[in-house]
């Protein structure tokens, strides 16, 4: 059985087949090379449904797609959906210092990284959700991961997650989780 994954990113489709291992079995995950749909949906789970559909319609596959992004409880769960483009420029470092300035002199440091995983065929449609809990740091602390990481300490870990190891992060993320409960989710071939 063969399921494409809505993005242009080959790092993201192996960073998924690493997350995912033994849970794709005999499935052949597929990067998809057609048109990018617009993301417009108010939510995580509706902007990941938008991509899957999307990849399933161009590619008659199955297809799965994910949304995800932090929310910060002192700023009403602010970046939310808008975490790729906060700062206007869909650039890591620019989102990373707005988020670090608007958290300046803030006690209250709760977040949580949220990923949508979204399953399209045929004849089926789901979302499952992830949620990793976790502060926002002061100042970015590690060079791995990407986008939030630098600035976000898991709950339970003593590290920011830019400071975990590929597999430590990929064991425990919100995307992780939400693929996990997808592909228990995902018919048999």
């Amino acid at each position: 059985m063969r399921i494409v994954l809505a993005t242009h990113n080959a790092h993201k489709v192996e960073e998924l087949r690493r997350i995912l291992g033994p849970r794709l079995g005999a499935r052949e995950l597929l990067g998809y090379d057609g048109p990018e749909p617009i993301e417009d949906g108010d939510s995580f789970a509706a902007n990941a449904l938008i991509k899957a559909r999307a990849a399933h319609a161009h590619t008659g596959l199955p297809a799965i797609a994910d949304d995800s992004g932090i929310s910060v409880d002192a700023l009403d769960g602010a970046p939310g959906i808008h975490s790729a483009r906060y700062a206007g420029t869909r650039n890591d470092a620019d989102n990373l210092a707005l988020l670090i300035e608007r958290m300046t002199g803030r006690s209250d440091r709760a977040a949580a990284f949220t990923c949508a995983a979204a399953y399209v065929d045929a004849e089926h449609e789901f979302v499952e959700l992830g949620v990793w809990p976790g502060v926002v740091l002061d100042a970015p602390a590690g060079i791995g991961g990407f986008g939030y990481d630098p600035i976000f300490r898991p709950d339970g870990v003593a590290v920011s997650a830019a400071e975990l190891t590929a597999d430590e992060k990929n064991a425990i993320s919100h995307r992780a989780i939400a693929f996990a409960r997808l592909f228990d989710r995902i018919p048999a071939a």
